[in-house]
């Protein structure tokens, strides 16, 4: 079972940074929030083990974060 959860969160994590290419048409904002969702969703199968709602929460709270950071750029 743990090597099922391994090739599951490589899977994820290879969809994730190939889905982030087609974010140069977004705002920053979006981008953001992107990037904390993608980052949230690996960390929260990390620390979970690979559990479903480990990587589902880690990617609403990454994804709130990252929406909610000020680069400084204005």
């Amino acid at each position: 079972m743990k090597t099922m959860q391994r090739l599951t969160l490589g899977a994820v994590s290879v969809a994730m940074l190939l889905s982030l290419g087609g974010c140069a048409g977004m705002s920053r904002q979006g981008q953001n929030t992107a990037v904390g969702a993608g980052v949230g969703a690996i960390g929260g199968a990390v620390l979970t083990g690979g559990s479903t709602l480990g990587t589902l929460g880690g990617a609403a709270i990454g994804g709130v974060i990252g929406h909610e950071m000020d680069d400084g750029r204005r």
